[in-house]
């Protein structure tokens, strides 16, 4: 085991012990789902008590890493995706806010005839050019969501921009143009083929379909926006204060 604790630390042995878990669970066995060492092992290779490792995978535990199985053993958890109903960002934000990596699988844009839903979510006539953007994101666990996006023409985008920012910041900074209120219907559908394939999940699996008409300060659409999340991989939360 290249990850070893040293007796003669400062730092107290659970802590290297969770360091060293921590450090453990990020190599590809295990975040391809082998199962770790037994508590008993790994007290044995360290050459410390088992009280200690069961302390620091404990603590895993508790931060949601990991998922231990009784009769079965312990395995790196598969991490949700959560955000919230009563406020929303980019996805971006909402990650970096978890202290999680956004990893862009598949990133492409170009001009595109407006549909009938577009047109009307723009209030213009379909066949009208607009930019669309489609972005396969995730984390470094696997992709988490398709998201398909279309632009008013009225915001001039060209296509020259960097996509590979977050979203709303870039157009905020490039284009002076501020997101403030998001119009959203949420609803559970199954994973077609095509879309299970981008999404890596079997077809007929469940997709959370989020679609959205996002509007700047003045109340002007400036996006319309269809997301298809990963329906064992995402979640919603949202708090309702009873009146």
């Amino acid at each position: 085991m290249k990850h070893l604790v040293d007796p003669n630390s400062k730092v107290p042995l659970h802590s290297q012990v969770e360091r060293m878990l921590r450090a453990l669970i990020r190599q590809p066995e295990y975040q391809q789902g082998a199962f770790l060492p037994k508590e008993v092992d790994l007290a044995n290779r360290l050459g410390i008590s088992r009280n200690t490792v069961r302390h620091g995978i404990s603590k895993l535990v508790n931060e949601g890493l990991l998922v231990r199985k009784k009769g079965v053993g312990t395995k790196v958890a598969h991490r949700k995706v959560s955000t919230r109903l009563d406020h929303w960002g980019s996805f971006s934000g909402e990650m970096k806010a978890k202290g999680m990596e956004v990893v862009n699988y598949d990133l492409t844009f170009h001009f595109v005839a407006a549909d009938m839903e577009a047109a009307e979510a723009f209030h213009i006539s379909p066949g009208t050019k607009v930019l669309k953007l489609s972005r396969l994101r995730g984390t470094s666990e696997g992709p988490s969501l398709l998201s398909l996006s279309w632009f008013h023409p009225r915001l001039g985008l060209s296509g020259q921009e960097d996509f590979s920012q977050p979203l709303y910041q870039m157009l905020e900074k490039e284009i002076g143009v501020y997101p403030a209120v998001s119009r959203e219907e949420i609803t559970a559908i199954s994973a077609e083929k095509k879309l299970a394939t981008r999404l890596g999940i079997r077809e007929g699996a469940p997709v959370l379909f989020r679609r959205r008409v996002v509007f700047d300060s003045d109340s002007r659409a400036m996006e319309f926006n269809k997301v298809y999340y990963q329906g064992e991989g995402f979640s919603y939360s949202i708090d309702i204060e009873r009146k």
